[in-house]
C-alpha cells in the first residue's frame, strides 16, 4: 500500500469511528479520556492485533474511564451491533461508563478502577509463557492511574522475567498528579523495558512503534496526546 492509499484509509477509519463515537452522550466528564485513545486503539484494533488463531493476541483497557472510544472501536470490528452505540449509559444497555467483560463481547477485562489493568496483564502474560502459549498481551494505560503503587510493582516484575510478550501503550496526557523525573519512559526504561515515545495522534508512529521488534524485553510506547482538559 502506497502513503497516499494509506493516509486515504486511514482517514476514512477516522472519520467512521467519529461517526460512532457521536452516537454516544452522557459522559461528558469523560468525553477528554475517551478521545485521548482513539487513534491508539484504531492502530491497534485495525493494524496491529492478531485478533484469531494459535497466536491470538489480547488486549487489555486499564484506563477504563470514558469508554466510548473503546466501544466505537469494537463496534467497527464487528463483535457487536453498532446500534447498540445510541443506548450507551441508560439502564438496560450492556455499554456503561466502565466496559465490563461479562456483558460486552470482545471486552477481556472489566475496568474502571484504575491502577490494576498493567498488573493483570503482566499475570496474563506470565500465564501464557509458562504455558508455552503464543500471543501477546497489550495494555493500554492512563499516565495518572501509574501513580497507583501496584503499577511500579507489575513495571518492576515485567522488567526482571523479561516479558518479551508483552506491550503497554502509556497515554500521557500530564494528568499525573507526580509525574516522572525524566519522563514517563523513563520510569520503564529503567526497569529494562524497551520504550519510546510518540506522538498519539499519528498513527503511522504509533503503528512503527508497536510493531517494532523489543529484544525480548516487555515493551511500552508513550502516546503523547497534550494536556488533559
Amino acid at each position: 500500500m502506497n502513503l497516499r492509499v494509506y493516509r486515504h484509509a486511514m482517514l476514512m477509519e477516522t472519520t467512521r469511528l467519529n461517526q460512532l463515537m457521536a452516537l454516544m452522550d452522557g459522559d461528558g466528564p469523560h468525553e477528554p479520556a475517551a478521545s485521548s485513545t482513539l487513534d491508539v486503539l484504531a492502530v491497534l484494533y485495525e493494524r496491529v492485533l492478531r485478533r484469531e488463531g494459535p497466536d491470538e493476541d489480547h488486549f487489555l483497557l486499564s484506563k477504563g474511564h470514558g469508554p466510548q472510544a473503546y466501544f466505537a472501536v469494537l463496534a467497527a470490528s464487528g463483535c457487536f451491533p453498532a446500534d447498540w452505540l445510541a443506548g450507551f449509559g441508560s439502564f438496560a444497555s450492556p455499554l456503561g461508563h466502565h466496559p465490563d467483560r461479562k456483558l460486552v463481547p470482545g471486552v477481556e477485562l472489566s475496568s474502571g478502577s484504575l491502577g490494576h489493568g498493567l498488573a493483570i496483564a503482566v499475570g496474563l502474560a506470565v500465564g501464557l509463557e509458562a504455558t508455552g502459549r503464543g500471543g501477546r498481551v497489550f495494555c493500554l494505560v492512563g499516565d495518572g492511574e501509574l501513580d497507583e503503587g501496584s503499577n511500579y510493582e507489575a513495571i518492576v516484575l515485567a522488567g526482571r522475567r523479561r516479558l518479551g510478550n508483552l506491550r503497554v501503550v502509556a497515554v500521557d496526557n500530564r494528568s499525573s498528579s507526580l509525574g516522572w523525573p525524566g519522563g514517563l519512559e523513563r520510569r520503564f526504561s529503567l526497569e529494562g523495558w524497551s520504550a519510546r515515545r510518540v506522538d498519539g495522534h499519528d498513527r503511522e508512529a504509533l503503528e512503527s512503534a508497536l510493531t517494532a521488534p523489543t529484544a525480548g524485553s516487555p515493551a511500552v510506547v508513550v502516546a503523547n496526546v497534550g494536556l488533559a482538559r
